[in-house]
């Protein structure tokens, strides 16, 4: 399934700094439909180079993380429920900032 991922807000930095994604993902033997659940599995395997600390906690993005479907807050769509199709974008953006 392709779909295109952005990371922002300092996450491209866990992403050997590239900020745009264009990925093909394959839907798991057992599974029907993509969720935002396997999703992030897949980007922890395969797009995070360094620190997945900094994005991931558990099976989840960590809290400060903001998450959009196709421009839409996950937390309206189910989260890590949120079925994917193809085309679609997924943004993730860190609201945490050091100082």
């Amino acid at each position: 399934m392709q779909l295109t991922l952005e990371f922002g807000g300092g996450l491209e930095l866990l992403c050997n700094s590239v900020k745009i994604h264009n990925v093909d993902v394959d839907l798991p033997a057992e599974e029907k439909k993509l969720t935002m659940k396997h999703l992030l599995a897949w980007v922890k395997s395969n797009l995070i180079k360094e620190r997945p600390e900094m994005f991931m906690k558990g099976d989840t993005v960590r809290p400060g993380v903001l998450v959009l479907v196709n421009d839409c807050d996950w937390e309206l769509s189910g989260q890590l429920d949120t079925t994917l199709e193809s085309k679609d974008v997924v943004v993730f953006i860190s609201t945490l900032h050091g100082g």
